[in-house]
């Protein structure tokens, strides 16, 4: 009887988890077009179709990630670029969340700040860089200023209109429960608005990552945009594109893991998943 009971016991433990399976099947599926484009890109480039010098091809790429890997110039200039991006996306990211209560929830507070948030947020980042560079130099100062105030912006907006959005029942109740602003904007607003800010940190991290790539192009002597920029005046097209690779790799990373916590802090959302 022991042993009966035993084997059925034995076999549901190791049969995987049906929310495993799932992740797992959306992992594969998603990998199937980037694997496709690697696979023709390989094939097109061992057949001589394209231009190893203006294309390389994936296996040069993962050739030239070893070496430098080995040398340790890559792990040096990620570590910077990651540092500027999360400093950057932390001030940046940080003030837009904070001014983004503050005016939706005090509409004179909105009349005197939005108007002039809203002018700058139409001026093209590009077009505030050079100021940036005559203000405060080639330094890291520059740098990091310019990732966050692209980053501000799209934090700001979301977290406003998630504030907007909240029931204005809802403050009714609070009201009857002599709530104080504070246990307002805490127990009511943020739950409530939590769609939006995620959301605006999900815009916030990319836009982070297209402002350090700017800010390293037009002057750095560190990080993965030096890194590409050096590479395309010696016409090493093998390391712009590790360069890009790169880029392209950690801010998934990064959106992936602000989904990971969408995942978790709106289980109680009944939204269409498709």
């Amino acid at each position: 009887m022991s042993v009966s009971l035993a084997a059925p016991e034995t076999a549901l433990e190791a049969k995987p988890p049906a929310h495993r399976r799932k992740r797992r099947g959306v992992f594969l599926r998603g990998a199937v077009l980037p694997a496709l484009i690697v696979a023709v890109w390989q094939w097109l480039s061992s057949a001589g179709l394209i231009s190893e010098q203006l294309f390389s091809s994936p296996w040069l790429i993962l050739k030239q990630y070893a070496a430098l890997a080995r040398s340790g110039e890559l792990p040096h200039h990620l570590r910077i670029s990651l540092i500027r991006a999360s400093l950057g996306f932390l001030l940046g990211g940080g003030t837009g969340l904070l001014l983004g209560l503050f005016v939706g929830m005090y509409r004179r507070f909105e009349e005197v700040v939005n108007p002039t948030v809203q002018m700058l947020r139409t001026v093209p980042l590009l077009a505030i860089t050079p100021l940036f560079i005559m203000w405060f130099g080639f330094g890291e100062l520059s740098k990091v200023l310019l990732i966050s105030l692209g980053a501000f912006f799209p934090l700001y907006v979301n977290t406003f209109l998630g504030v907007r959005n909240v029931d204005a029942k809802l403050f009714d109740v609070a009201r009857v429960l002599e709530f104080s602003r504070y246990r307002q904007m805490t127990r009511l607003v943020l739950p409530a608005a939590l769609p939006n800010i995620l959301l605006g940190i999900r815009l916030s991290l990319s836009i982070a990552w297209l402002c350090l790539v700017v800010a390293e192009l037009l002057g750095a002597d560190s990080g993965v945009g030096y890194m590409i920029q050096d590479a395309r005046a010696f016409m090493a097209t093998d390391v712009v594109f590790v360069g890009i690779t790169i880029f392209a790799l950690v801010g998934k990373l990064s959106d992936s893991l602000v989904q990971f916590l969408e995942r978790r802090l709106l289980r109680w959302q009944d939204s269409y998943k498709g």
